[in-house]
């Protein structure tokens, strides 16, 4: 059995401001996305120059934060959203969803590809091998806080965690599941694909599939959300709901047989 020790969320204090772990990894895989980003907007083959894609990145993170906390209120707590209205901007209370921050972000870089007339899905292409580094990094942070935990387990490497949000049953690591499959794994496979010249909207359709897949795989191990439950079926989250829509869609654009699209 292994227990965790109750890790403070606050790393460091400096009178009023306090420097969170969650913060911190976040700052941590955006560095690595940054840097990773602008060595991508230097090859010849990018569609973006360095100087737009440090424009792209303005876009990008408005369209994350606000999609994401839109998302989770919308997708997971509807019922409170219609009683307080305004606790869609509560942001530091928490509640952020993978799914709303995906839908806002791909409406900033269909804003973006407007603005500077170019095709959207050679920036979605460019763009995603760049967001698990910010994946991985948000697990981790997940992990350290000792939330979104996974279900009850009896595995050799079942944990139990020490946070207020827990309780003294062992549960799966299903946070350290999802950093494996969401940031390392997904990251190889997308940076090795995206090598090469791909028919436009292939890497983004490999990145809907395959995080559609791992996501779907590891919330059989992530506890299901207490104000929702399953949702359908009896036995599927919420956020499996959501991740067949990305694997059908990330289907399609890997299986059809021309590059062109409508949103060219």
């Amino acid at each position: 059995m292994i227990v965790l020790p109750e890790i403070d969320p606050v790393l460091l204090r400096i009178g009023p401001i306090a420097i969170r772990w969650y913060g911190l990894t976040y700052i941590i895989g955006f560095a690595v996305a940054l840097i990773l980003g602008t060595i991508r907007a230097r090859r010849s083959h990018s569609p973006v120059t360095p100087a737009q894609f440090q424009d792209l990145v303005l876009y990008v993170l408005a369209g994350l934060v606000i999609g994401a906390r839109i998302g989770y209120m919308v997708f997971y707590d509807l019922s409170a959203l219609i009683a307080h209205p305004l606790s869609i901007v509560k942001i530091w209370q928490g509640g952020m969803s993978f799914h709303g921050g995906l839908l806002g972000v791909t409406i900033a870089i269909l804003v973006f590809a407007h603005i500077h007339h170019l095709r959207f899905f050679d920036l979605a292409d460019f763009a995603t091998p760049l967001s698990p580094p910010g994946l991985f990094a948000g697990r981790i942070g997940n992990f350290i806080n000792g939330e979104l935990l996974g279900r009850p387990s009896d595995v050799p490497w079942a944990m139990v965690f020490s946070s207020p949000a827990a309780d003294s049953v062992l549960r799966h690591p299903s946070q350290l599941y999802e950093a494996f499959l969401e940031g390392v794994v997904l990251f190889v496979i997308l940076w090795l694909f995206s090598r090469q010249p791909r028919p436009r909207g292939s890497v983004l359709g490999l990145f809907l599939l395959l995080y559609g897949c791992f996501r779907f795989f590891v919330e059989f191990f992530r506890q299901p959300d207490s104000q929702l439950g399953f949702v359908a079926l009896n036995f599927l989250t919420m956020g499996q709901v959501l991740c067949l829509f990305m694997i059908i869609i990330g289907g399609y654009l890997l299986l059809r047989k021309t590059g062109k699209n409508i949103l060219s």
